[in-house]
């Protein structure tokens, strides 16, 4: 009986060690599997990455927006310029590690100002760039003094001849500011 136990046990351990591995096909079909999922999933990653160093821009400018109208309401109908970016009061940094930050226009006898995010590297940049406006005008109905603000993104990114964020926004008397050529409006 013990030798024909011991039998079975070789029997046994022969059969496993043949069931044992994978092929190489097998592996070859498991390595292509992984390629294609890495290959669909790699541009949408990247692409995710830049929107979030878009947002900050957005952020920021949306910020210099709010800024602008409050520094308008307490410093009697003025505007920031660029020399008193800090006066917005929004602890924003003019040089970040994507983006350039600045006024253009305002100071006194200015009814409007544009707020610039010019992403670093310019048309070599893979970041889109934004402009944000602030005008003041008076209400036909009521004669209310009132700030109007937009925010723009540029339609492409740097590296594709996009905005790059050197021009400012354009203002019709009493109208909302208008966005520059190749921007569309987003808020």
């Amino acid at each position: 009986m013990k030798s024909e136990l011991k039998a079975k046990f070789l029997q046994h351990l022969i059969s496993k060690k043949r069931n044992g591995g994978f092929t190489l096909i097998e592996l070859l079909v498991v390595i292509i599997i992984i390629g294609i999922l890495a290959a669909i999933a790699l541009p949408s990653f990247l692409n995710q990455a830049n929107k979030a160093k878009q947002s900050e821009a957005k952020t920021y400018v949306g910020s210099m927006n709010r800024g602008q109208q409050a520094y308008y309401l307490e410093k009697n109908n003025v505007f920031a310029d660029q020399a008193n970016f800090g006066g917005l009061g929004l602890g924003i940094a003019t040089n970040t590690a994507n983006y350039t930050y600045s006024v253009l226009g305002g100071g006194v006898g200015v009814s409007f100002v544009s707020n610039l995010a010019a992403q670093v590297g310019g048309l070599t940049s893979p970041l889109k760039a934004y402009a944000g406006g602030v005008s003041a005008t008076t209400q036909a109905g009521t004669s209310e003094a009132t700030t109007l603000a937009t925010l723009c993104e540029g339609d492409k990114a740097g590296l594709n001849t996009g905005y790059t964020g050197a021009t400012g926004v354009a203002y019709v008397a009493g109208g909302l500011p208008t966005c520059p050529a190749n921007t569309t409006v987003i808020k």
